[in-house]
């Protein structure tokens, strides 16, 4: 008997469920209005929001959506130019020891090469300081772009904790700081590539003015000789 009820509460609730559902909620013209305009913002991909849950929604709830929202598109444009900007910063320091490298070759070859081989060296040094160059502005251009990035994060971190949203805010303003710190490591190894090359350009003057130098005294001391054997 008791397993013959529980069956006849069962079917009249599934009865009860199915009239609720049935009912549609008279929505006024203005609402639907509204809901139809978030809507269409949807479909452009503006707003992702459970618009079928819409007329439960606060104002409150969905601008703290809209602002996670915010800190979640800003964080991912800040980890990609993040990345772009340390691989330009690596390229450029690889590019700057490749043309130290050249230079210190040069420099050790001085007085060994015949004229052909010191044009044919100093051919390859000025293409490889034209990819140092090039690699330059690629680093800067992205940097530019990585400082625009994290001028938006720290803005989308202010609006979600303004929102009520604390730890999006929290996690944003996390991503900025490390972001920052594997920036400026870096940085730290482009700055030293730069020191050395600046180093290597002071020797190469150097060095260059002493050969120059020594080929005047060579030249100075063989004149007589020249004379001589004219007499």
């Amino acid at each position: 008997m008791a397993a013959l009820w529980r069956r006849v509460a069962h079917l009249s609730f599934r009865s009860s469920a199915r009239l609720l559902f049935s009912i549609k909620p008279a929505v006024p013209k203005s609402s639907k209005l509204l809901y139809s305009g978030v809507a269409s913002l949807a479909v452009g991909g503006l707003c992702a929001v459970p618009f079928k849950q819409a007329d439960d929604l606060s104002h409150d709830s969905l601008v703290r959506r809209a602002a996670s929202l915010v800190t979640d598109s800003s964080s991912t444009f800040l980890s990609q130019t993040t990345l772009a900007l340390i691989d330009a910063i690596t390229d450029y320091s690889k590019a700057v020891h490749t043309l130290i490298s050249l230079q210190k070759r040069y420099l050790d070859s001085l007085g060994k090469l015949s004229p052909a081989q010191e044009d044919a060296i100093w051919q390859v040094i000025i293409g490889q300081r034209t990819e140092v160059n090039d690699r330059q502005d690629e680093y800067r251009r992205f940097e530019s772009t990585w400082f625009a990035a994290v001028k938006l994060c720290e803005t989308a971190a202010e609006a979600a904790y303004v929102s009520g949203v604390e730890q999006a805010s929290v996690t944003v303003r996390t991503y900025i700081q490390l972001a920052q710190s594997q920036v400026e490591e870096a940085q730290k190894i482009s700055q030293d590539a730069e020191k050395k090359l600046t180093e290597t350009k002071v020797m190469e003057v150097e060095r260059t003015s002493q050969y120059a130098a020594s080929l005047e005294n060579n030249n100075e001391e063989e004149m007589p000789e020249a004379y001589l054997r004219e007499d």
